[in-house]
């Protein structure tokens, strides 16, 4: 029986411009989410959009993690469910360190009426300390 030695020149779907457009994809959606959360914590002083803005900078390290474990799954190395469980370990984390800053943001709002944290003055500045 004569054997074949005939070999398909189709790409395969792992390559061509497909896998090159969702690494951008995934470069640009890291880029963005770290540096808007790297802004945010930077530039804005109320509390509550320091909160969002470290929320968005932990997700561009969530997203990080994910793209370099896929693109070591996509190489053959094969599938190590480690990274993968810490960052769902990071993700349950960081939820949960949310809730805690939330809730600490409003005891702050209903002891103080206000968000943004005040400057402490002075002693004398104070009537209820003002000796008399």
């Amino acid at each position: 029986m004569p054997t074949s030695t005939h070999t398909t020149t189709e790409p395969s779907p792992s390559s061509g411009p497909r896998k090159r457009s969702v690494n951008a994809v995934s470069k640009a959606a890291v880029s963005l989410s770290s540096d808007s959360g790297c802004y945010g914590l930077i530039t804005k002083p109320q509390p509550l959009r320091k909160i969002i803005a470290f929320n968005l900078l932990g997700s561009g390290v969530f997203l990080l993690f994910g793209v370099v474990g896929r693109r070591g799954a996509a190489a053959g190395i094969g599938n190590d469910p480690v990274p993968q469980a810490l960052v769902i370990t990071g993700i349950v984390v960081a939820f949960s360190a949310t809730a805690l800053a939330i809730a600490l943001l409003l005891r702050l709002f209903q002891t103080s009426a206000s968000m943004a944290p005040r400057s402490r003055a002075s002693p004398r500045d104070d009537p209820d300390q003002a000796g008399g």
